[in-house]
């Protein structure tokens, strides 16, 4: 439905939102935007120590917090860190699904090289579970919530990789997990909007977290990145969050089923 008077541009006052793979990088970034934007967030992932570091900037903004300990691989998680988040909140308004496993060798060289090797099917599963079927995992889950409400925001976090391969032309697992969460994101969208749940995806190009770390730190690497760049840099966490701000937010209110590219122009 269309809302009836805009409200403060990328304000997400009175809303709860749950942020995965949020005591990190892009995750925390999105996290500690929402909560600027008047927002409780719920952080969930593997390791607690950062989502608890997380949780307590948020609280130092003036708004609440929570930290799960989730694998979003695994239903019961999941399931625990929706529960958790509607004991404390009593809603949950947006979910932003950015978990992820960023392939073999945390850099480059996250690809199936060789399909003979059997110890390539456990690296799969890890990547497809924790990239697509936890995205798939989390979206079911809120759903129900977001159906009886006859509202909701889901932002699922893909990446350009998703769309072309750009660290390998070989059988790159990560790039079929993205490709899989690009398309999920559209079906989902389509499946959910009689509900007046709005589904959008995010694919971020080489952005400065942990997970590339190759990228910016190696400056032959870097500086062979940044000349495909047409912007000329490889983006911050900040470049991302704020359009999942938009996304979240009632100015984007009229916009679903849509991949939204923030690359400085590298698939240009």
């Amino acid at each position: 439905m269309s809302i009836p008077i805009s409200r403060p541009v990328f304000s997400l006052e009175g809303k709860t939102a749950i942020v995965t793979g949020g005591g990190t990088g892009i995750g925390k970034s999105i996290t500690v935007e929402f909560a600027r934007a008047g927002a409780d967030v719920v952080v969930g992932g593997r390791r607690l120590p950062p989502l608890e570091e997380t949780a307590r900037e948020v609280r130092t903004l003036g708004r609440r917090s929570l930290a799960v300990q989730t694998d979003v691989r695994k239903k019961a998680d999941v399931d625990n860190l929706v529960q958790r988040t509607m004991d404390e909140f009593g809603v949950i308004d947006i979910m932003v699904n950015n978990s992820a496993h960023p392939g073999h060798g945390r850099g480059l060289d996250h690809d199936l090289s060789n399909m003979d090797d059997a110890s390539d099917e456990d690296l799969w599963d890890e990547i497809i579970d924790i990239n697509l079927k936890g995205v798939y995992l989390c979206c079911r889950a809120v759903f129900k919530i977001m159906k009886e409400r006859m509202q909701g925001n889901i932002i699922n976090m893909s990446s350009v990789s998703g769309l072309q391969s750009f660290f390998s032309k070989k059988c790159d697992t990560y790039d079929i997990s993205k490709a899989g969460v690009t398309m999920l994101s559209r079906g989902l969208a389509w499946e959910l909007s009689p509900y007046n749940v709005r589904v959008n995806c995010i694919a971020p190009g080489p952005i400065k977290t942990q997970m590339p770390r190759r990228l910016w730190q190696d400056p032959e690497v870097l500086k062979q990145f940044e000349a495909s760049i047409l912007l000329g840099r490889i983006g911050e966490p900040i470049d991302v969050a704020t359009v999942a701000l938009f996304l979240a937010c009632d100015a984007s209110n009229f916009i679903t089923g849509q991949t939204i590219i923030v690359d400085g122009g590298m698939t240009t």
